[in-house]
């Protein structure tokens, strides 16, 4: 009953893709049985061509109003039907490792969202890297999506690669038992944009691998 509730719910979000997965790979697994990770699209889907900082960031702030009315709706039913759940947090709690509590990332390949490309971002088919992912851990079983074990990028794409102005990134191409160091110097690319944490309050959104990508386009 709940998992029919929670798909028909997202019928009134038919921009959003959605998913499950067990989360047996996780430290969050001795509570709760699954993740419910969906994707929400970014308000405007930009191109390299139409590409600003400040347009991406909007579009960030969009998708995360909606991620937001979809978290509220998904804790009502839960909390109606007595079901135990947890919301982790999207960032990484220090500026040390740099890693959040719980992927969203990987629980998106694992439920079938999409693959990591070569920016270190999930691409979507429908959308590319475009999206905004999140996340509630569930104690209950579901059908859960077929994971997604190597990336689908063409191996000669280079355009997130060659999009990064600090060449963060490897050119490598990510399968399921890649690292993120693999694939990324996450470091330098945190470094580069905390630069405009005082000018802009924030870090920089920088979304210039994401716009470069020919999926969803």
């Amino acid at each position: 009953m709940v998992e029919k509730n929670i798909r028909n719910m997202f019928l009134e979000y038919p921009e959003v893709i959605y998913g499950f997965t067990d989360i047996a790979y996780s430290e969050y697994a001795s509570t709760y049985k699954s993740a419910l990770v969906f994707a929400v699209p970014y308000g405007e889907q930009l191109t390299i061509e139409t590409y600003s900082e400040e347009k991406f960031e909007k579009g960030i702030q969009v998708a995360k109003k909606v991620v937001e009315k979809i978290l509220a709706q998904l804790q009502k039913m839960l909390d109606e039907y007595e079901v135990k759940y947890y919301i982790p947090p999207i960032a990484q709690n220090n500026e040390a490792d740099l890693t959040a509590p719980f992927s969203f990332k990987f629980a998106a390949v694992n439920a079938g969202l999409g693959w990591i490309g070569k920016n270190d971002v999930v691409i979507t088919k429908k959308y590319g890297p475009r999206v905004r992912l999140s996340v509630i851990l569930i104690n209950e079983q579901f059908v859960y999506g077929n994971k997604i074990l190597k990336s689908n990028c063409p191996e000669n794409c280079k355009k997130c690669v060659d999009a990064c102005p600090h060449k963060a990134l490897n050119d490598v191409q990510w399968d399921i038992n890649s690292l993120r160091s693999d694939i990324i110097d996450y470091r330098l690319c945190n470094e580069k944009r905390s630069l405009y944490t005082k000018t802009l309050g924030r870090k920089n959104a920088c979304g210039l691998c994401m716009a470069a990508c020919p999926f969803g386009m």
